[in-house]
């Protein structure tokens, strides 16, 4: 009876102690140290620990596209380089109420294949876009939500670090799921335009700031675009790993802010600071939760997360389906890096183990699963009231939208997004149509 006590015991005080507002990576690492020592797991099992850390994450070489794909997207973003081109499609797609619309979603797009960094996606568009979308007609919440779930594609759209953190922990190659990511990723940005168009409906044309030349959009544009071509097609293509392909993203950021006449040394350095800080908290997570998971491990969570899921049933779908409502609800309070490294190296190992009926095998499922994983997380930075992207859309907007009016725009592009998902769930080739 003690024994099935701690799994919960331990799950119910990492929660809390997220919920209390302590450092994530910490409660992780501060509960496995604590059931350590009031289990009947061996002391020896702290060695172990260190073991596994280094295996896990210090040693794990591609861990190391996550750094170099956020420097990248920090020197587009503060060189100023990202706001170029968003301004470029802006103009040039800008001439009707749904062009300005469909305009922020390619641009929502462009940012997510640059960079993947969401906070700087939703910040900038919101601080450029938000008057533009007004001016048009959209009230404030479709503004509201079409700028976050345009900013959250960042986080889908490769090169992603959620996609990298995937692989790993799914034990997938990288690439593969770089590519079963493209067919969700299009799915989305069309459903999310066929409703801009929709509620478009009867706005009028708006007054043009100003044409663009061909020349001048490819001048703004280009440069951003072969980035992202070359990046992702050298990964997808395998002609380079996803590690050296960062390196590749890096170099060609700097080369295209010296283009610019954008480079500086202070504005490498505050990339490079930004970087350094946003990859410890990765860091911190990462080990703290290669702790709690083999202590949760150890003590029989696994067993009895596996037997609550199947008491519900042990249809493949039916076990599908309670994973993906349980991601799903827990996305309302938690990060996706928490989620993903926490419940993914329980979930896995049943899905993994299920048949489909739908002719995958084995690596395949795995990689369906961890799309359909990451399009659920998608969800939990739109989901009130802990949505990183609504924090970043608020403190960006100011004065201009209130958190209500917010919380209100989310609601139907949340709804188009578990639309989409319930899509690949039925149609598992959208995604593993695009794998090798």
């Amino acid at each position: 009876m003690i024994e099935g006590v701690l799994p919960i015991a331990m799950a119910a005080l990492t929660l809390g102690g997220i919920l209390a507002g302590y450092r994530v990576g910490m409660v992780l690492a501060g509960a496995a140290a604590i059931f350590i020592l009031v289990s009947d797991l061996p002391t020896a099992f702290f060695s172990i620990l260190v073991s596994r850390i280094f295996a896990n994450v210090l040693s794990n070489w591609l861990l190391v596209a996550i750094p170099m794909f956020i420097f990248m997207g920090l020197i587009l973003e503060t060189s100023g380089a990202a706001e170029r081109s968003l301004r470029a499609a802006q103009r040039a797609l800008g001439g009707s109420a749904a062009g300005m619309g469909i305009s922020v979603l390619v641009i929502g797009v462009l940012l997510a294949a640059s960079s993947g960094v969401v906070g700087a996606s939703v910040v900038l568009l919101a601080l450029l876009a938000l008057p533009r979308l007004q001016e048009a007609g959209f009230d404030k919440e479709v503004s509201a939500g079409l700028i976050a779930s345009s900013g959250t594609l960042a986080i889908l759209i490769p090169p992603s670090v959620m996609l990298i953190v995937l692989g790993d922990q799914l034990k997938t190659p990288v690439p593969d799921m770089f590519a079963g990511a493209i067919g969700p990723g299009l799915l989305l940005v069309a459903v999310y335009s066929a409703y801009i168009i929709w509620k478009a409906r009867g706005l009028p044309a708006m007054e043009r700031t100003g044409r663009i030349s061909i020349l001048r959009l490819l001048f703004d544009l280009g440069p951003l675009l072969a980035l992202v071509f070359c990046v992702l097609g050298s990964i997808i293509a395998g002609f380079a790993t996803p590690t050296e392909a960062s390196g590749i993203g890096v170099f060609g950021a700097i080369l295209i802010t010296i283009f610019y006449g954008k480079f500086s040394t202070k504005m490498l350095m505050s990339s490079a600071r930004q970087t350094v800080v946003t990859t410890s908290l990765v860091l911190f997570v990462l080990i703290g939760a290669t702790c709690f998971s083999a202590v949760f491990k150890g003590i029989g969570g696994d067993d009895l997360v596996e037997t609550g899921i199947t008491a519900f049933g042990t249809g493949p779908y039916t076990v599908l389906a309670v994973v993906m409502v349980s991601i799903f609800v827990l996305g309302f309070v938690l990060d996706w890096l928490e989620i993903t490294l926490i419940l993914l190296p329980i979930f896995a190992p049943v899905v993994a183990g299920l048949d489909f009926g739908n002719g995958l095998g084995e690596q395949e499922v795995l990689i369906w699963f961890g799309i359909l994983v990451a399009v659920n997380l998608q969800t939990s930075f739109l989901t009130p009231p802990f949505g990183f992207s609504l924090f970043y859309l608020r403190g960006a907007a100011g004065d201009q939208l209130t958190t209500p009016q917010i919380y209100r725009g989310v609601l139907p592009f949340i709804g188009l997004q578990l639309f989409v998902l319930a899509l690949l769930i039925i149609f598992p080739g959208l995604i593993t149509g695009f794998t090798s």
